[in-house]
């Protein structure tokens, strides 16, 4: 495989989410490499949907290109995608079409009703991302625990959820599912005038108890996993769940503050969680935050 490639692959991830990147570039390769394949993918799918004017390639082209992905050409992804398939023979091509029919609902559903609907998209649109990792981390298919690979995406996104509701808005998207906001009191002209009080809290903390239930559930059986993929997973939960704490340090204010866990705090994280994995020393100390 050309290692140009790989390396565009990586440069996506490390700009797109840092703390992804931190995670996952500890893993031996080829496991780290098609990390970075699958995120620019999906990258490219979600960029297509949120930047149509910055991305190369329509929501419907990608998937028609995807589709005959053995003769795709015209952009890195292709042969990027081809090698990562070849690599990892237990990989199925399931979870990338439903991953881009959930991108595709954005272009249709905007605001969501009810937690169900919206557990259903957290599944389509990160759900199925731990679909498409667990036969790149394991050693199998992934099969005995892709409820806890599908549970972990649905937390990270519910997380996302509650970190970018300002800027959803601002899209003219609302994922705080309506009848949550009625239980509280809370209206849509409240939600469109961004307003921050006891029952917005009472939303968000909802919100987070859904979040972290998934998260439960996705760090179960961590003892499956080869050692450097369950300290992977571990250090990109605890850098994704930490985002809820910046949440509540900025007093809940999603509209105008951005939440996000400081390289120090991430260090942090680090040192506390290398503590359970003795062995990885050396490859924990490579995803230090420069």
């Amino acid at each position: 495989m050309n290692e140009a490639i790989l390396n565009r692959c990586e440069e996506l991830m490390q700009k797109g989410s840092s703390s992804f990147y931190q995670a996952f570039r500890g893993l031996p390769s080829p496991r780290r490499e098609a990390v970075y394949v699958i995120y620019a993918f999906c990258r490219m799918i979600d960029d297509s949907v949120d930047e149509p004017e910055q991305s190369p390639y329509t929501i419907h082209e990608i998937r028609n290109l995807f589709n005959l992905l053995e003769e795709a050409e015209g952009h890195f992804i292709w042969p990027a995608l081809r090698w990562l398939f070849t690599s990892f023979p237990y990989l199925d091509k399931g979870p990338f079409f439903r991953q881009m029919d959930g991108q595709l609902t954005d272009l249709t559903i905007t605001h969501y009703k009810a937690m169900e609907e919206l557990e259903h998209y957290c599944y389509l649109v990160a759900g199925t991302v731990g679909e498409m990792l667990l036969p790149v981390l394991r050693d199998d298919n992934g099969a005995d625990v892709a409820m806890n690979g599908v549970a972990l995406g649905k937390g990270m996104q519910i997380v996302n959820i509650i970190r970018d509701v300002g800027d959803d808005r601002a899209r003219a998207r609302r994922y705080v599912p309506l009848e949550l906001m009625e239980k509280h009191g809370y209206s849509e002209q409240d939600w469109a005038n961004g307003v921050v009080d006891e029952r917005f809290k009472a939303i968000i903390h909802e919100l987070k108890a859904a979040a972290l239930g998934w998260f439960r559930i996705g760090m179960d059986r961590l003892d499956t996993y080869p050692t450097e993929s369950a300290f992977a997973i571990e250090l990109a939960a605890a850098f994704y769940s930490t985002i809820l704490h910046a949440v509540e340090r900025n007093d809940y204010d999603v509209y105008t503050k951005r939440a996000f866990v400081s390289d120090e705090l991430k260090l942090e994280m680090l040192g506390a969680i290398v503590k359970r994995y003795p062995m990885l020393a050396y490859q924990a100390s490579r995803t230090a935050v420069s």
